[in-house]
């Protein structure tokens, strides 16, 4: 009982976000959001801070279970790992919480410690993917790191580019999934040309 009602106070803090923004966000609107009293979620949460803090962990939770992918074929792990993240599960406001919260990494050390594991996170993805792709010969040499590197940036990109200027992310994709071509001479599933 205690984890479904901390589920949907997290849900709630997403949406609220999302509505509100960072600046405007009080534990009342989370509340609000969650068809609860403030008291309910102070029953929970003490703070604001520790309530965002529990955000981010569902979030970077919820995160690696989008990118968990048993495939021995790295091009497949690939596709998942671009499935997770060109295709939130509600991509019209899980790249608006997302912004929200990395706005605040400058000022709040504990949000950063969990941004760098999430990219962390994602580079060992792409990493590994790209490494095992090289030893069984599916993709020409290349810098893994240095290729996850420039994949994860790219993406970090999108979210902005997503939440700033209304871009669709299908677009990054396909420009991540030719950088790709051209660093290894893997030709993705998607084969689309870029619309600029």
């Amino acid at each position: 009982m205690e984890t479904e009602t901390e589920d949907e106070i997290i849900e709630a803090t997403r949406r609220a976000l999302c509505e509100y923004g960072y600046a405007d966000l009080t534990m009342q609107r989370i509340a609000e959001e969650a068809s609860m009293t403030s008291a309910a979620i102070h029953y929970h949460y003490d703070t604001k801070a520790e309530l965002l803090n529990a955000f981010l962990d569902d979030l970077l939770d919820r995160f690696e279970a989008w990118l968990a992918c048993d495939a021995e074929d790295p091009r497949e792990r690939l596709e998942t790992f671009f499935d997770a993240v060109f295709t939130a599960q509600n991509p019209n406001e899980f790249p608006v919480a997302l912004m929200e919260m990395k706005g605040q990494s400058p000022y709040q050390d504990s949000f950063r410690e969990r941004f760098l594991a999430l990219d962390e996170v994602m580079r060992s993805v792409v990493a590994t993917a790209v490494r095992d792709g090289i030893d069984a010969g599916q993709f020409e040499d290349a810098e893994p790191k240095q290729v996850a590197r420039h994949v994860v940036t790219m993406i970090n990109g999108t979210h902005v580019r997503t939440v700033a200027l209304g871009e669709d992310a299908d677009a990054t994709r396909i420009l991540v999934e030719q950088y790709l071509e051209l660093q290894l001479g893997w030709e993705p599933e998607s084969g689309s040309e870029v619309v600029v």
